[in-house]
């Protein structure tokens, strides 16, 4: 799909999966900045931190002590934003609606080595991370109370992370949140329509127009979608229609590691810098029914926009319109697909 206006004038483009467009504007990617740069620090950190409360041996905040692990560590978050034992209620006075919320909140810690992140973690360890997605999806999922599992990763200061040493959470719910909603009607409406997945068919569309992919290995596809928001915002999803991370076998496991290797270890090399991101995994709801429409996927969205210290703001007309982007998807692809082999 070859369209040079792409590159050179405002347009919107289509969110297949949530229904909502975003605003592309590519000449403003030249406009000078003199706003707010942010710091970022590149300080090397030791393996072991005995004033970090996610270091092995160590005492969190609730006064427990951790184990003395040596790969992946999960426990259940004790600042948790969800309450399994919330009692059930509601409100309905008129337009004030509200309704109780439960669910079961935890944290993974990816490594016990404090000073690595995922893109200084080797395939093999990576891959044990996988397996614990696998376990925590299935399990909390095995929870009648649950209908949902988020899976994410903040990382760095600037996307609110509080605590440098390498791990995760896991939201799990009792109703779908919002993107999450918005991406299970779409994919549904999709399927019944074409039986056919939404985001299979449009990753075979991207496959062959090899304009927006930045690594491909057997079973996965890393690429910034068409209508992606954030300025390097990335998405890793398996080229086989699965509806959750359930379903990799080991070598799918594997390979889907080596994408998250690839993809942290480009967003270092972007800007020189330990990149910083939100990333989440989108899968099918736990809730019971049949799913067969969902085609799970991982997000990236990282906020560095120019250099190491300038970060992309929703504000303004994102907050009260609609989102916006400078760079296209194409100029970010090929930024990022450059220095996937340096």
């Amino acid at each position: 799909m070859e369209n040079n206006n792409l590159q050179d004038y405002s347009h919107k483009r289509f969110n297949i999966l949530t229904g909502e467009w975003v605003l592309v504007s590519p000449h403003r990617a030249k406009r000078p900045w003199q706003g707010q740069n942010e710091e970022i620090s590149n300080e090397k950190r030791p393996a072991y931190d005995e004033s970090c409360y996610l270091c092995a041996t160590n005492k969190r905040m609730n006064g427990e002590i951790n184990p003395d692990y040596k790969d992946v560590f999960v426990f259940t978050n004790d600042f948790a934003a969800l309450q399994k034992d919330s009692p059930s209620f509601s409100v309905n006075d008129g337009l004030l609606k509200a309704k109780s919320e439960t669910g079961i909140c935890k944290v993974i810690c990816f490594s016990p080595d404090h000073s690595k992140s995922l893109a200084e973690m080797e395939v093999e360890d990576i891959k044990k991370v996988v397996h614990t997605w696998q376990n925590e999806y299935a399990t909390l999922g095995e929870n009648e109370a649950i209908n949902y599992v988020q899976i994410f990763e903040n990382k760095g200061a600037v996307m609110g992370c509080s605590n440098p040493h390498p791990h995760g959470q896991i939201w799990s719910q009792s109703t779908l949140p919002n993107e999450v909603d918005k991406k299970d009607k779409n994919q549904k409406e999709y399927f019944i329509k074409n039986n056919s997945s939404l985001l299979g068919d449009y990753l075979k569309q991207e496959l062959e127009a090899k304009e927006r992919i930045i690594f491909e290995n057997d079973d996965f596809v890393v690429l910034i979608p068409f209508w992606a928001i954030w300025p390097f915002e990335a998405m890793i999803a398996p080229k086989k229609s699965q509806k959750s991370i359930l379903e990799l076998s080991d070598t799918e496991a594997k390979n889907y590691a080596q994408a998250i290797s690839v993809i942290t270890q480009v967003y270092d090399k972007l800007f020189n810098t330990s990149f910083p991101y939100s990333s989440g995994i989108h899968q099918a709801p736990t809730n019971g029914i049949d799913n067969s429409h969902w085609h799970w996927h991982m997000s990236f969205y990282p906020p560095l926009l120019r250099s190491a210290t300038v970060k992309k703001f929703m504000v303004g007309y994102e907050m009260f319109g609609s989102p916006q982007r400078d760079i296209t998807a194409e100029i970010a692809a090929n930024r990022l697909k450059e220095l996937v082999n340096v």
